[in-house]
């Protein structure tokens, strides 16, 4: 047996296992593709190369930093017989004795294909493809397409195409020279892009790697695969993400929910959530991107933290991965909680609160025992409030700082406590920032209440002193958007922490075949079934009759009692009022013939007559499919202000009742349910109920219908109430 054949705890990578069944007959074990390729002990390195500035001697050279001291082979037909940093180069794959953990491919895509068929014939368990895979005549789809069947038949795990390759625990298998040592910690990424692989490992800020993988075009491996590896590891404890696309959405589900059970922070930059940046992300990577609301669909049932961009996704790891976490608000009521700040300038003040009320993020309502706790410290005319001014006429700066964080961090609304200060370099060595941060930390410390530096001025950091609170524990965070909204995400995660368990709906299987069978029916107008598919799933729906003729609409107007709405029924017409479809208020016979000829004429013979709606908010609730998740739950806005205000939740079905409200608190037309200018208010649990229910039929029936949309739904006193509905299989 060759070296190549050592595993990871000195035995060989292909090992006995005990008997079977006392059978005598030992089985082979060996370790999964990618453990065998995130924690390689033998390396073959194909292309390899003596010219210092090519991607193959980088990579031997970081194949030679790795910790674990790996086997390496060199493979080159046109060096063979060569010596690069005094190793053989061998011509082909072929030469060496049994397979290796790892194939490094940094070959052009003309030997691409060739070099993967002959890895996968021997045996190797695994490969990172540096290329793009773009083929000699940019045929990527097909070429692509050869090499994840070549490396999926044989149960290789592949990292990239398109990427720099991971760096593990005991190996650095890329194709760029990177920090090294590259500190050792909690902190697992996973990115799609290589340019914020470097970044990220190289930022100036208190980062260490569990694990970290520029994946690219994830040929065969996904996020999902090392997302889920990651979390087996006991030192993991924040996971960073930043992905174009899933390429594996139940998986990567999975992987959320693991995370979430763990309480680990998973902080994540979606790229591609506007149109533009879905057509970039297109164009880059050949894969559909996520949408907007599929991100916003995992981040609220998964507790995923998203994040806008890199700058965001650093003050929120460097945050999330403290062992500081804000007060569990399980059993109490949340109102008036929030963060609270410090400040030493009246102008940065506003720009705090400016800056936090855009964002959404919530100042505590600090208590009477805090305000005269401040008050007895402050100078005359300072005002006593969160966020807090403290600068006056230069008493000692180290005291009155040491007692306003004090003050805030023992007050029971008080989440997470900041000093907002710029923290610039100090030229006449004064010190009491970082002493007074110092001591509050440490008075703190059992309390637990996370306590940080917000810096409004990145690029006047004091990086000494920066370094020097991080070195005790403290985070500092670069940016006052950036700062508020890692501090914002901290909440988020403890919300999600304290969220009740779901009570999920139990899946109705007689009515499911049932409307699977009706639903896939050919011929039928889809249509048609909207009523009393609606009805079915307990959801009110307001009385109509379908009319094909004056007379018709007439008989059900008086069967329904005026005054009444005449509504066109024309199929493919998805929105009835953009095209003047809809005729309200009708009271006479008179009215209808008139709506009903001037509808007909214009858009066809079918029209629906229903009873007018009494008066109130109207909402809009809905689902689709979304092409990577599969059914969204949409709860917004209605009529005809769901385009225009851009009002949404988005969630995963099914929801509970509890989802459900948490869904409509996040809208801002809530207020409106709660009845306003003198308007009664809206019977919520009504509306709940109705939400919960077109949640089960996308949980049901979500391989069947492309979008269901009650739009409006009529919310008042006595209940809630479908008026019109959209259905598409």
């Amino acid at each position: 047996m060759s070296n190549d054949d050592v595993g990871l705890d000195g035995t060989d990578g292909v090992h006995a296992a005990p008997d079977v069944e006392g059978t005598g007959t030992a089985v082979a074990v060996t370790r999964p593709p990618l453990a065998a390729m995130l924690e390689a002990r033998s390396v073959a390195l194909v292309g390899a190369s003596a010219r210092p500035e090519s991607l193959s001697y980088r990579s031997l050279f970081e194949l030679e930093r790795s910790a674990c001291a790996p086997v390496v082979h060199l493979v080159n037909p046109r060096r063979a017989g060569e010596t690069i940093r005094g190793r053989n180069v061998l011509g082909s794959l072929e030469e060496i004795d049994g397979p290796v953990d790892l194939v490094l491919f940094a070959v052009g895509d003309d030997h691409l294909e060739d070099a993967l068929l002959s890895a996968a014939g021997r045996g190797d368990r695994s490969g990172v493809i540096f290329g793009n895979a773009a083929g000699p005549q940019q045929d990527a789809p097909h070429l692509r397409g050869r090499l994840t069947r070549i490396a999926t038949e044989a149960g290789m795990a592949i990292c990239g195409a398109g990427c720099m390759g991971f760096i593990s625990k005991t190996l650095r298998a890329i194709g760029y020279l990177e920090p090294a040592p590259l500190p050792a910690g909690s902190i697992a990424l996973v990115t799609h892009s290589g340019s914020a692989f470097s970044a990220l490992l190289r930022a100036d800020r208190p980062f260490a790697w569990s694990l970290a993988v520029s994946s690219g075009q994830e040929l065969v491996t996904t996020a999902a695969d090392y997302v889920d590896y990651a979390l087996d590891l006991p030192e993991t404890r924040v996971v960073a993400l930043v992905l174009e696309t899933l390429r594996d959405a139940d998986r990567f589900q999975a992987a959320l929910a693991r995370a979430a059970a763990a309480a680990i922070p998973v902080v994540a930059l979606a790229l591609g959530a506007s149109a533009r940046g879905r057509a970039m992300v297109e164009a880059h990577s050949g894969a559909l991107a996520g949408s907007d609301a599929a991100w916003e669909a995992l981040s609220d049932r998964y507790g995923m933290l998203r994040v806008h961009d890199l700058t965001e996704l650093c003050d929120t790891v460097e945050l999330v991965q403290c062992d500081r976490r804000p007060p569990s608000r399980r059993t109490g009521a949340s109102a008036g909680h929030g963060i609270a700040a410090v400040l030493d300038s009246g102008a940065e003040r506003a720009l705090l609160v400016d800056v936090a009320d855009a964002q959404g993020v919530p100042f505590a309502e600090i208590g009477p025992p805090t305000r005269a706790r401040l008050a007895a410290v402050l100078d005359p005319g300072l005002e006593v409030d969160n966020p807090l001014d403290v600068w006056g006429r230069g008493q000692s700066t180290e005291a009155l700082f040491t007692e306003a964080l004090l003050a805030l961090a023992y007050d029971d609304h008080v989440d997470a406590v900041a000093l907002a200060v710029d923290l610039v370099p100090e030229f006449d060595g004064d010190e009491s920032y970082r002493l007074a941060l110092l001591e509050v930390a440490e008075q703190t410390a059992p309390r637990g209440v996370p306590l940080c530096v917000l810096s409004h001025t990145p690029s006047s950091l004091d990086r000494d002193a920066a370094w020097w609170l991080r070195d005790r524990g403290v985070p500092v965070l670069e940016g006052t958007r950036s700062g508020l909204l890692a501090l914002q995400n901290l909440l988020a995660h403890r919300d999600h922490l304290d969220r009740p368990a779901r009570h999920a709906p139990a899946l109705d299987e007689e009515r499911r075949e049932r409307w699977r069978r009706d639903l896939r029916e050919p011929g039928v107008a889809p249509g048609r079934f909207a009523p009393a598919l609606l009805a079915d799933y307990g959801v009110p729906v307001l009385a109509s009759v379908p009319a094909g003729s004056v007379e018709d609409a007439q008989r059900a107007a008086e069967r329904l009692g005026y005054p009444v709405v005449v509504k066109t029924a024309t199929p493919g017409i998805l929105h009835k009022s953009d095209v003047g479809g809809v005729a309200l208020h009708l009271a006479s016979p008179e009215e209808v013939k008139d709506a009903y000829l001037e509808l007909t004429q214009r858009l066809g013979p079918a029209v629906t007559v229903s009873t007018m709606a009494r008066p109130g908010v109207d909402l809009s609730v809905g689902t689709f499919r979304d092409p990577l998740l599969g059914p969204l739950l949409v709860v917004g806005a209605g009529g005809t202000l769901v385009e225009l205000l851009a009002d949404r939740s988005v969630a995963l079905p099914p929801v509970d009742l509890e989802d459900a409200r948490r869904m409509v608190d996040g809208l801002r037309v809530r207020k409106l349910l709660d009845g306003h200018r003198g308007s009664d208010a809206c019977d919520l649990d009504a509306v709940l109920r109705v939400i919960a229910s077109i949640s089960a039929m996308a949980f049901e029936l979500g391989d069947v219908l492309r979008a269901v949309e009650v739009n409006p739904l009529r919310c008042s006193a006595s209940g809630a109430v479908a008026l019109d509905a959209l259905l598409e299989v």
